[in-house]
């Protein structure tokens, strides 16, 4: 599953919560430089998906009337693009192996800055890392729900995507993961 951009401080936050309650680390720093670390790691795997599929949508427009004389179904062309050129873009399509990468990258800025110590292997570290990207993942979507039906349910209808509805949808949002321990 694609992650959102705003969503990076979310994980980053609940990789260095679940890094402090592991009893494996320490933090030499505080939790905040290894929230911002994370953040970055993320940020910067997102940016490169996005200049990636920036980069099949040139190629797509650019070919809009030989796609459109053959006939070829535009979503299909995109993945395939997407799928041929990911590598020079440095992406990894399977979200399994761009999620484990991630978080050995992660891991091993937070070692090289100094930020974290652990008293077990490498590995244990990155599963850890990997784990928490992997259920923000798959609880991101049940707490969406949640938020958009408790503003479905307010009295005063709110329009999406106005500054009103994106405050309270984001106030909210923070609520549900702080409910659910991951903010």
């Amino acid at each position: 599953m694609k992650i959102p951009v705003p969503h990076a401080p979310y994980i980053a936050n609940k990789i260095a919560i679940d890094l402090l309650n592991s009893g494996y680390a320490t933090f030499s720093k505080g939790v905040e430089p290894i929230k911002e670390s994370a953040q970055k790691l993320i940020e910067e795997d997102l940016e490169q998906e996005r200049s990636l599929e920036q980069r099949v949508e040139e190629i797509l427009e650019e070919n809009e009337d030989e796609m459109e004389f053959m006939q070829v179904d535009r979503r299909n062309m995109f993945w395939m693009i997407k799928k041929k050129i990911a590598k020079d873009y440095g992406v990894i399509l399977s979200y399994e192996d761009r999620f484990n990468n991630l978080a050995h990258l992660i891991l091993d800025k937070l070692w090289e800055e100094d930020l974290m110590d652990y008293s077990v292997t490498e590995n244990v570290m990155k599963n850890v890392i990997y784990t928490s990207i992997e259920e923000y993942v798959q609880g991101f979507e049940e707490i969406e729900q949640t938020v958009m039906d408790k503003i479905d349910g307010m009295k005063r209808k709110l329009i999406p995507g106005t500054d009103e509805y994106n405050a309270v949808f984001e106030r909210l949002y923070r609520e549900e993961l702080q409910r659910k321990g991951m903010f």
